[in-house]
């Protein structure tokens, strides 16, 4: 039932993930905000906000997952709808930043496309953008305004430590997820180890050596994404060809696409664990699968950002 009294807290919920919606209206203690989201015959989209918002400080939750453009255009109208109907502030709440990865130019003529992503956001209307592990942290800068960057890895650290696992060793699948790797170990207290990765080219990656010992013990792999789940099931893999006793993986953001659940289903790892920042369908529902919910730390985070509290206290 609802109970937070502050009538100028308003959440609303587009398309992308709108059961997540539910569960963080229902941990504030408030009723979504009511809006429509519908296409003309032409595929336009059009938006129809149905309660008044002025004057409200109002948050709007959409992950910009698959399919990545409908997602991105849908929550750009939203915001431009919400600027015109005078609302105090617009607070973007972006489980999943899709076009992450194309954070910098690898290659001659390639564009960065995270920050044409935010510079839309920014002048669309947006006044604030909550989000969980991003990419690369760097993303922060590239937007003009507020950005609280929340952590997923305490909820996935915690599932592990119910496990109640003995000789657990934290496995970073790359040089670049060290620091998120050696976050989880310092929470379970447990060593880590690297796996040396190639990615000759996009989706596709090759192991080359593992720095660490993991002979014996039960190895937890940490991403922040899982796409393709190519370089999470090669790693599972070559550490138990090296000796591993078993290997259990856990990520942010269960992208999955394309091969990802005959790889996950034919690898290795015993379970893997992720969250729910994107919706699983039915057919990525597999038993080796367990995904948590991140609602009730949105919802705290919405609540601090609004009474003007600390959201680095959520993770002291």
């Amino acid at each position: 039932m609802p109970s937070y009294l502050d009538p100028n807290l308003k959440v609303f919920s587009l398309n992308s993930n709108p059961e997540l919606s539910k569960e963080i209206a229902q941990h504030i203690g408030i009723n979504l905000g009511k809006c429509s989201v519908t296409t003309f015959s032409d595929g336009e989209i059009r938006i129809n906000i149905e309660e008044s918002v002025r004057g409200c400080d109002v948050y709007v939750i959409q992950s910009t997952s698959a399919p990545v453009n409908k997602h991105l255009m849908e929550l750009l109208i939203m915001i431009d709808a919400l600027r015109r109907a005078s609302a105090r502030t617009i607070n973007v709440v972006l489980p999943y930043y899709g076009y992450a990865r194309q954070d910098r130019k690898a290659n001659a003529r390639e564009p960065i496309t995270a920050k044409l992503v935010a510079n839309l956001l920014v002048t669309a209307g947006t006044t604030r953008v909550v989000t969980i592990d991003l990419h690369a942290s760097q993303i922060q800068g590239f937007f003009d305004i507020p950005v609280d960057p929340l952590l997923g890895y305490p909820i996935l650290a915690d599932y592990f430590k119910s496990k109640n696992l003995e000789d657990i060793v934290v496995v970073s699948p790359d040089h670049g997820g060290v620091t998120r790797a050696r976050k989880m170990a310092d929470r379970l207290k447990a060593p880590i180890a690297i796996i040396d990765k190639r990615r000759p080219k996009p989706n596709v990656a090759e192991v080359m050596n593992i720095i660490g010992n993991i002979e014996g013990k039960t190895a937890i792999i940490i991403d922040d994404i899982i796409d393709t789940a190519g370089t999470i099931t090669l790693a599972a893999n070559a550490l138990i060809e090296n000796g591993a006793k078993k290997v259990y993986a856990c990520c942010t953001h269960p992208v999955l696409s394309g091969p990802a659940i005959e790889r996950i289903e034919n690898s290795s790892i015993s379970e893997l664990v992720v969250t729910n920042t994107i919706p699983l369908p039915k057919e990525k529902r597999i038993d080796k699968i367990v995904q948590l919910s991140i609602a009730p730390l949105l919802a705290e985070a919405i609540i601090r950002i609004h009474e003007k509290l600390s959201v680095s206290k959520l993770f002291d």
